[in-house]
């Protein structure tokens, strides 16, 4: 998506968490690329990529994403992902019990070992099958409320509610703060803050990028 965006940028650590064929390479596809894949091939490893939000004239919020793997056999590549990130979309499949209670596994993985202050959304996807429906949304809508989660239903195929998603989770990023700096001068990821990109030279507004691990 070609967007032109000015204003003062700040930028933040997501990643994504929840088990393989829930979606989450497709979500973040739809919100990079606007794109859809019917027929995407599993991650592995995981995938970075990186997109902004304009919240207005005069602040963007830059996501730094990673896009996990959900193969069980990653699973203990996890916390080389979500250590350090200031925000998490742990994404579950309305249509698979089991994937919810997947993700409410990973909740509690980040509520233990994850930032003490990081922000997670709970994300049902898949309602462009609502008619396969067994996760009913009042059920994980609770569940989020009870644990201090964001939550939202979305579809990676339609796009339904994926930039909201993002939004909503911009939204509650804290922006009002100081940049930390290295001891060396430069910038790094603050996790309470983000990072102030005023000064920074790079002005494209996604990349993408395929990590490898066997």
């Amino acid at each position: 998506m070609s967007r032109n965006i000015q204003g003062k940028t700040h930028q933040f650590k997501l990643v994504l968490l929840g088990e393989s064929a829930v979606g989450k390479s497709s979500l973040v596809m739809r919100f990079v690329k606007d794109h859809f894949d019917e027929y995407r091939e599993s991650t592995i490893g995981a995938a970075f990529l990186a997109q902004t939000i304009a919240l207005d004239d005069n602040t963007v919020v830059k996501f730094e994403i990673w896009d996990t793997a959900g193969q069980e056999r990653y699973k203990s590549l996890a916390p080389m992902y979500y250590r350090g990130a200031n925000c998490a979309v742990v994404v579950y499949d309305i249509t698979q019990a089991s994937s919810l209670e997947k993700a409410k596994s990973w909740v509690d993985e980040l509520q233990r070992q994850a930032e003490p202050d990081i922000i997670i959304a709970l994300c049902g996807n898949k309602t462009d099958l609502e008619s396969r429906r067994v996760v009913e949304t009042e059920t994980a809508r609770s569940y989020a409320e009870e644990n201090g989660l964001l939550f939202m239903e979305t579809s990676a195929k339609s796009a339904h509610n994926v930039t909201e998603l993002f939004t909503m989770i911009a939204k509650r990023m804290p922006l009002d703060q100081q940049t930390e700096l290295t001891r060396g001068g430069g910038r790094r990821l603050n996790i309470r803050n983000g990072i102030d990109l005023d000064q920074s030279s790079s002005s494209d507004s996604c990349a993408c990028k395929l990590i490898l691990i066997h």
